[in-house]
């Protein structure tokens, strides 16, 4: 596998302005209309400008013309070069910033669609906080402890990053995430090895909830400081509130006093669970005032002093209280929560400053010393059945959740059961996997307080369902708004198995506009193991074969014969073999590149919903590799060619006049004579490539 080289831009200072990310998907949109047009000229910048997601509703053409008449006045006929469309972009975006107030406050709405380094500035206590945090969670790391404790002074942690290294952190947030057998961790990585590191970390990021839109290996390679701290914040905030949920601590019923408010509970974001944790202290202690955040609510101080005396009376003293000035009464509270082993995360001035990161850290941090709540087991038990049907569900859940906040769309989901019930968010997902899908204008935006209102939102998500042909038999949208939970689970698997087989097809530049098919997927995974001398083959994505975890391997080391250790892996036989192998094929698809979001158990068990998930994700690399390599060649050639778009989609690619011999044409014979085999069948949509009528 060759080491990844991002889009390079000769000035350095312009180079500087844009995440990978950002330039790859520039680059393609340059290229397309630099194809597309005989001249691309300066005059062709406002529509083409105005038709980005990043000023979509935000400029109209005539707009953009008075922007840039102001730096290219008089030449409109001037050829543009993808240096002058970047500048042309930068001019534009400013004037965004300018236009919705001037400062990154009131501009956060736009700065959510382009965010470059030139809005972004680093937080030097925060850096100091999580260096902190590292220094103290990994200093027995057998790797890292040669490397710490790392000075906050220097750069030092951003050059450790760089090898992807102290993504060891996610595993420390969620337990078992990446299997450290597939971390390369030598002291000397070549650019192979760190960009593999750098691909699991940042796939394995997303598949604990991190927001990872418009950040790329080579963004984390260049150690660039507001990346790295804005993922490693992320990751460090996962792990701080991995307790804040019934499983964890069943004694949070006691924030509750019956089923529905339990229930409620349930669907709270965990930093909003931990609000209220604290404000059921509080009040107990006679605090009179409701906190709401972590920043400026607390930034007096009184509030830590009310809860620290609550939560530790033996360490209790009135003194905070009767401080009048807030930096002395934060000293105070810092001491006091010194003597719980609860300062890491900030300091004095960041409470007086209201810093909502380390603030909410810091709350996390006393949660976890010391929550205050007694174990009442009459009340647990009266909710047991409730957290059974959450147990049931909550697997497929998780995975949708990941899935859907890794499309990086504007609503974060905390729980799929509760905040997809206005019919919002998943026209937000359909808008993103079928762009244009949605007319926005029948929408109604949240907050939503009439019902009608959502169940009209959930109505327009049936009828494009209906339109994408989903099975939706006998569904409304007032079945997704009255929350039941089978129906959306049906749904969003639907709209995940779409997404999966339009990549793919948008991948077949020789299909004209077929469909793809589970047994296509299937086809193709069977043949390229036997192609390769592997004796595996699965029967169907619920073969129960597939639980020792061989044929996965096997297919991975079809795609990418270097990928797999062979000696890390087991014969998958008795029940933890299957787990070790299960979580080191999640890890090496990680490392290769494929974004998923399964479970080890999800494999052991033979869910052949993931199944088809995790095969179609590997033949989609596959597939996007090998035509990123002929798409390369002919940009070289041409300097005309469509690059690929940030979502893989690449332009159509001369597969008939392409040796024999190739890789890619071979996985395109698999494909062809798939299609033969399923024209002749009905496949059904649950994953197993087989033919049964079956209701989805």
């Amino acid at each position: 596998m060759s080491s990844y080289v991002g889009v390079v831009v000769s000035d350095p200072w312009l180079h500087s302005q844009f995440t990978q990310v950002e330039l790859r998907t520039l680059k393609s949109k340059f290229n397309s209309n630099k194809t597309l047009l005989d001249r691309f000229t300066v005059g062709d910048l406002p529509p083409v400008l105005a038709k980005l997601n990043a000023f979509s509703g935000t400029f109209d053409e005539d707009e953009i013309k008075s922007v840039l008449d102001k730096s290219y006045s008089n030449t409109s006929d001037q050829e543009v070069d993808f240096e002058t469309f970047l500048r042309a972009y930068l001019s534009v975006q400013a004037r965004g910033v300018e236009k919705s107030g001037g400062s990154k406050a009131s501009s956060s709405s736009f700065l959510k669609t382009s965010t470059t380094t030139v809005h972004h500035a680093i937080n030097e206590s925060e850096k100091a906080s999580y260096v902190s945090h590292v220094n103290s969670y990994l200093r027995d790391d057998p790797f890292l402890k040669s490397y710490l404790p790392i000075d906050p002074a220097t750069n030092a942690f951003f050059d450790l990053v760089k090898d992807g290294v102290l993504f060891k952190l996610i595993n420390l947030a969620v337990p078992g995430t990446i299997d450290e057998r597939a971390i390369n961790t030598k002291k000397i990585l070549n650019p192979w090895e760190r960009n593999e590191n750098l691909t699991l970390g940042l796939n394995s990021a997303k598949a604990i909830g991190c927001t990872v839109v418009n950040i790329g290996t080579q963004d984390i390679a260049e150690g660039r400081p507001y990346l790295v701290l804005g993922l490693i914040s992320q990751i460090i905030k996962i792990q701080m509130l991995a307790d804040l949920n019934f499983k964890k601590t069943p004694s949070l019923f006691q924030l509750v006093d019956d089923t529905q408010d339990a229930e409620e509970l349930m669907g709270l974001a965990p930093e909003k669970v931990l609000l209220k944790w604290m404000n059921f202290h509080l009040k107990k202690a006679g605090y009179e005032k409701q906190v709401t955040n972590f920043s400026s609510d607390v930034k007096d101080g009184e509030a830590y002093a009310y809860l620290l005396n609550a939560l530790a009376p033996e360490h209790s003293s009135h003194v905070a209280l009767e401080t009048k000035d807030p930096t002395e009464r934060a000293k105070k509270v810092l001491e006091q929560a010194e003597k719980m082993d609860c300062k890491r995360y900030l300091s004095p001035k960041d409470i007086v400053d209201g810093s909502a990161n380390l603030n909410l850290a810091f709350v996390a941090q006393i949660f976890q010393h010391r929550n205050g709540l007694t174990d009442d087991s009459s009340k647990s038990t009266s909710f047991a059945e409730m957290m059974k049907d959450d147990v049931e569900s909550s697997r497929e859940e998780r995975c949708f959740r990941l899935w859907i906040n890794s499309l990086g769309t504007a609503t974060y989901v905390n729980n799929v059961f509760e905040d997809l019930r206005n019919g919002w968010v998943l026209l937000e997902v359909l808008d993103k996997v079928s762009p244009g899908s949605v007319n926005w204008k029948h929408a109604n935006k949240p907050p939503i307080k009439m019902p009608f209102k959502k169940v009209e939102n959930c109505n327009e998500v049936i009828k494009i369902g209906k339109e994408l042909r989903f099975s939706l038999v006998n569904v409304a949208g007032n079945d997704i708004v009255q929350g039941n939970k089978k129906l959306l689970l049906a749904f969003l698997w639907q709209l995940m198995r779409y997404t999966m087989l339009q990549l793919l097809k948008n991948l077949r530049s020789h299909s004209q506009g077929k469909e793809i098919a589970d047994a296509d997927i299937l086809y193709w995974a069977n043949r390229k193991v036997k192609r390769v001398g592997r004796t595996s083959q699965a029967e169907s994505f619920r073969d129960k074969n597939l639980s020792s975890g061989i044929f996965f391997l096997e297919l991975l080391t079809a795609v990418e014969p270097r990928v797999v250790n062979w000696s890390l892996v087991t014969s998958g036989e008795t029940e933890e073999d299957k787990k070790l192998n299960a979580t080191y094929i999640i890890s090496v698809a990680r490392k290769l590149g494929c974004s998923i979001f399964l479970l080890p158990e999800d494999i052991i068990e033979v869910n052949q919903k993931m199944m088809l998930i995790l095969a179609a994700s590997i033949m989609y690399w596959s597939l996007q590799q090998q035509s990123d390599t002929e798409s390369n060649v002919s940009e070289d050639a041409t300097d005309e060619g469509d690059a690929n778009s940030v979502s893989g989609e690449i332009s159509n690619l001369s597969l008939d006049e392409a040796s024999e011999s190739s890789p890619i044409v071979q996985d395109q014979e698999l494909l062809t004579k798939a299609d033969e085999d399923t024209d002749k069948d009905v496949v059904d949509g649950d994953g197993d490539g087989e033919n049964n009528n079956d209701a989805q």
